[in-house]
């Protein structure tokens, strides 16, 4: 009896990872991050994975190399690179990592520019290939480069999404964990607003083993930590010079992505679209959202103090700013 119970458990495992498997993700972008995200999705056996890249070789030789190490760590999944824009047709989750990072002496709006070019770019692509995607923005700066994607590619705002609070998140809470001494798993808590240095980190949502956080630190010491979330990517760039972050942010996207293709209906913070929620209209910012097979099934709104309310609106502020830059570089986001 045991024996057969473990035979049909074999094959219900199997026939639930050939269903995963059936999926497709697309990778715009086979960077640093794009490269990583494609090899944490493999291992996890989510989908088969399309890597795009205008740079061919790259997109191929790395998707080669990805594809010989999955008789090492066991995994069943396909996993071609390329450069044309029909082989990521029919996905049913496209990340998006392409774009440039910011570079010493470059400004903001050089950035954006930039960057608004080639999401352009992509958008048209997805239009045209996969319009039934559910898509996830990883390319800053991010809330208005996800903005501008969604009007790019007419997609609902439902399933056009933004990578940053997971991210802005695990960074709060690892640096309280070095502060603290226990285990990151132990911590929970959240980052909202724009992903920039006006993020919002959420003290009083935030808990220590189920304990308040207000009553395991000092306010200096919290003010530090702060402080160096904002700064954590910028950190992390000073210390690599030649390149930014890329294994936290592809384990993110990765988190995200699996949400939806699972159903597993997770609470995440994402950069997601208002329409009305947190006193805010017609923009992207990031707040806590359910993602489920539908995309972003619901929208979370946590009761804000005075403090936190002000801080949020700052944010958001910022955000509706550089999103006016964007509206002036391209007239068609208008």
């Amino acid at each position: 009896m045991a024996y057969r119970t473990n035979i049909r458990s074999r094959f219900y495992n199997a026939n639930v990872r050939l269903n995963y498997m059936k999926k497709k993700i697309s990778l715009i972008g086979g960077g640093q991050i794009g490269g990583t995200l494609a090899h944490l999705i493999t291992i996890k056996e989510l989908a088969d994975v399309v890597l795009f890249d205008i740079d061919e070789g790259l997109a191929k030789g790395k998707a080669l190399d990805i594809a010989q190490s999955t008789s090492v760590n066991g995994s069943n999944v396909s996993i071609i690179g390329t450069n044309k824009y029909e082989d990521t047709k029919n996905s049913d989750v496209i990340i998006i990592t392409a774009g440039i990072p910011r570079k010493p002496g470059m400004s903001r709006d050089d950035l954006l520019e930039t960057n608004l070019k080639i999401i352009k770019q992509v958008g048209d692509g997805i239009k045209k290939t996969s319009p039934n995607a559910f898509v996830i923005c990883i390319t800053n700066p991010l809330d208005v480069i996800v903005m501008a994607l969604q009007k790019y590619s007419g997609l609902p705002t439902n399933k056009v999404i933004g990578m940053a609070g997971i991210l802005d998140s695990s960074r709060f809470k690892y640096f309280l964990s070095q502060e603290l001494k226990v285990p990151v798993k132990n911590i929970e808590s959240l980052v909202l607003g724009g992903h920039g240095d006006t993020m919002v980190p959420m003290p009083n949502y935030t808990k220590i083993n189920g304990k308040p956080l207000y009553k395991l630190i000092q306010k200096e010491k919290l003010d530090k930590i702060i402080d160096r979330t904002r700064k954590g990517g910028a950190e992390i760039g000073k210390l690599l010079q030649k390149a930014s972050a890329f294994y936290a942010p592809a384990t993110a996207g990765v988190e995200m992505a699996e949400s939806y293709i699972k159903n597993l209906k997770k609470t995440l913070p994402c950069a997601a679209f208002l329409n009305g929620e947190y006193g805010f209209k017609d923009l992207y910012a990031g707040i806590p959202v359910v993602i489920g097979k539908n995309g972003v099934e619901k929208i979370v709104e946590l009761k804000l103090n005075s403090v936190e309310k002000k801080n949020f609106d700052i944010s958001i502020k910022a955000v509706e700013e550089l999103f006016l830059s964007a509206k002036k570089i391209d007239p068609d986001l208008e």
